[in-house]
């Protein structure tokens, strides 16, 4: 192995430990803990030299901040045992446990100070409870916000995790919306494809059939590649969709007509996978299918103010809808389309069903503009040519 790859490794293995050493919580109560006492010891130390103590005294203060450091450490001890506990007992803890850390530390803290200045006159005077004056006064109340500050900390680290868990849940409840929407589409699809086929079996059109089948394989090899929680671009789309037609077209012959047209860089725009093929489903059972001479149906899409419009017509009879009449959904594949699209895009889209004249209906689709890679699709864009034509 190379010093280069060896060096590689090593800056791996070091950024892969800090970097679960900054998510472990106890690194970050030991950190909070040195922070904390460090800076106790800087506030007082700053008082004294304002009042003109010796600078010795600092070794004073660092003794107390040890004993301090280990006193609250252990205090954390106990708060973990309760943590699970009632209300009333956590609140209780938290004063007797401050209480008694207080009790500890003071007399610890008065010692000190008795030696440091050679002075035990207090002790004479007051006798051992000398050792214990200040716990009210300060010791107590500094203990008390101790314990306050490391409750505030683990609660707001508590609502932390369960806001992740929530966004979590809700991101799983989201994505399996979606994958059972998309999943709709294949067995819709499937049903009809395969009774079409059963029907041209009936009538001895096996050659057909069999045509009909190797398509349908095709397609569904094709489509259920990609994951329905993401998304493609639209000339991938619009080759799925091609795929389709063809098994269409096996049916319906010279009666389909499809135009395509689709502008660039509005191809390489990233939309829903299978978004298109229920609406050209539709056009092709109420535009296609009941009519002996067939119908034409047209997929236009481009890009337009930061969005990407897509429109899908057919001359057929339309659904007869009024301008601004939102129509009444019987079947599947055009609601499950509108309801795909509120779940990934909001507000932020809209799909509108107008009717054609002098008839025939139009689906108007518009979503925000996005690309997997701007720099790649730009270029593919500019290389590809002003147009894509069927």
């Amino acid at each position: 192995m190379s010093i280069n790859s060896t060096l590689n490794v090593l800056k791996r293995t070091i950024y892969q430990g800090l970097s679960e050493l900054l998510q472990d919580t106890r690194y970050h109560f030991w950190m909070l803990q040195l922070l904390g006492w460090t800076g106790w010891i800087t506030l007082f130390a700053i008082r004294d030299v304002y009042w003109g103590q010796p600078f010795e005294r600092i070794s004073l203060l660092v003794v107390n901040a040890i004993a301090g450091f280990f006193l609250t450490s252990m205090l954390r001890l106990f708060y973990q045992a309760i943590w699970e506990r009632s209300v009333l007992i956590r609140v209780t803890g938290i004063l007797t446990g401050s209480y008694l850390i207080a009790a500890i530390w003071q007399p610890i803290k008065n010692y000190i100070q008795f030696v440091y200045y050679a002075d035990f006159s207090a002790v004479e005077k007051h006798g051992e409870i000398a050792y214990f004056n200040g716990i009210i006064g300060y010791s107590y109340f500094l203990i008390l916000g101790w314990s306050s500050l490391y409750y505030g900390l683990k609660f707001y680290r508590l609502l932390q995790s369960e806001r992740q868990k929530s966004i979590k849940a809700e991101l799983m409840a989201h994505e399996a919306q979606l994958r059972m929407l998309r999943y709709q589409l294949n067995p819709h699809f499937l049903f009809n494809t395969l009774n079409a086929i059963s029907t041209l079996i009936l009538e001895k059109d096996t050659a057909t059939a069999n045509q009909m089948v190797s398509k349908l394989s095709n397609f569904l090899r094709y489509s259920l590649d990609k994951d329905p929680i993401q998304k493609v671009d639209l000339n991938h789309e619009i080759n799925t969709m091609k795929l389709y037609l063809e098994i269409e077209q096996v049916r319906f012959e010279d009666r389909l007509t499809v135009n395509i047209n689709v502008e660039q860089p509005a191809g390489l725009a990233l939309v829903p996978s299978l978004i298109l093929q229920p609406l050209v489903e539709n056009s092709i059972k109420h535009a296609i299918a009941p009519r002996m001479d067939g119908g034409t149906i047209s997929i236009n899409a481009k890009v337009h103010a930061g969005d990407l419009l897509l429109e899908i017509s057919d001359d057929g009879h339309g659904l007869g809808l009024q301008p601004g009449e939102k129509p009444n959904f019987s079947g599947v594949g055009l609601a499950n389309t509108v309801e795909r699209l509120e779940e990934l895009y909001g507000k932020a889209q809209h799909c509108k069903f107008l009717p054609v004249l002098p008839k025939g209906l139009k689906v108007e689709i518009r979503i925000p503009l996005e690309f997997e890679d701007t720099r790649v699709k730009t270029e593919q864009a500019q290389k590809n040519g002003p147009k894509i034509r069927e």
